[in-house]
């Protein structure tokens, strides 16, 4: 599940930086727009290391893994809320005044983003993965996942109708190796209506004329 979200995250920074480029001077219904979609993916990528912090970590720390490793992590997800809270301030002002000027800032500001988040994702992915999928079927990761797992049936919705917003065939079929199909249907058509109608539209959205 690891990486799905992860590549999630880099798809949706992806369509951010593209949906910035060209931009319409003046076009603040579009600025909010990705306001509003921004905003979804901060708060998926924000539960998703805060529960990092505060259950993989400590599992992984008592399990061996050496402090200084871990706090890097640590360090890295300190500078992701950084860049990820520059970028919601450069979005707020785009949505505010629709100008080009605006939307060429806040578009660096998703690339830096980019840069921090990759390679925070790449350094998790490398290091990290190899030394979880050691405890894969253990009763004690198994825990771990049973609460990071732990959402409302709102937020759980939410959550896989953006997971599963434009996924890729090789990472749907990951997907179903994790969560029955059935459950994520339901989950995402039903609970995940908010996200389906707010934000999905936001990204097939094309540059207005």
């Amino acid at each position: 599940m690891n990486g799905l979200i992860h590549n999630a995250v880099r798809r949706d920074l992806a369509r951010l930086s593209a949906a910035l480029h060209p931009w319409r001077d003046g076009d603040r219904d579009r600025g909010r727009e990705l306001e509003r979609a921004f905003a979804n993916l901060h708060r998926e990528l924000t539960h998703h290391h805060e529960g990092e912090d505060a259950h993989v970590w400590p599992f992984l720390e008592a399990t061996g893994v050496g402090r200084d490793l871990l706090g890097e992590m640590e360090d890295e997800h300190a500078a992701m809320s950084a860049a990820l809270a520059g970028t919601a301030d450069a979005l707020g002002t785009l949505a505010r005044t629709g100008s080009a000027d605006d939307a060429a800032a806040a578009r660096a500001s998703v690339e830096r983003t980019r840069e921090v988040v990759g390679a925070h994702l790449d350094h998790e992915e490398d290091a990290l993965e190899p030394l979880l999928r050691q405890h894969e079927g253990s009763a004690e990761w198994k825990a771990v996942t049973g609460k990071l797992r732990h959402r409302s049936p709102g937020d759980a919705g939410s959550f896989f109708a953006w997971l599963t917003d434009g996924i890729s065939e090789d990472d749907r079929a990951a997907l179903r190796g994790t969560v029955p199909a059935p459950v994520t249907v339901v989950l995402a058509r039903v609970f995940g209506r908010r996200y389906t109608r707010d934000v999905a539209p936001v990204w097939r959205e094309r540059v207005r004329s």
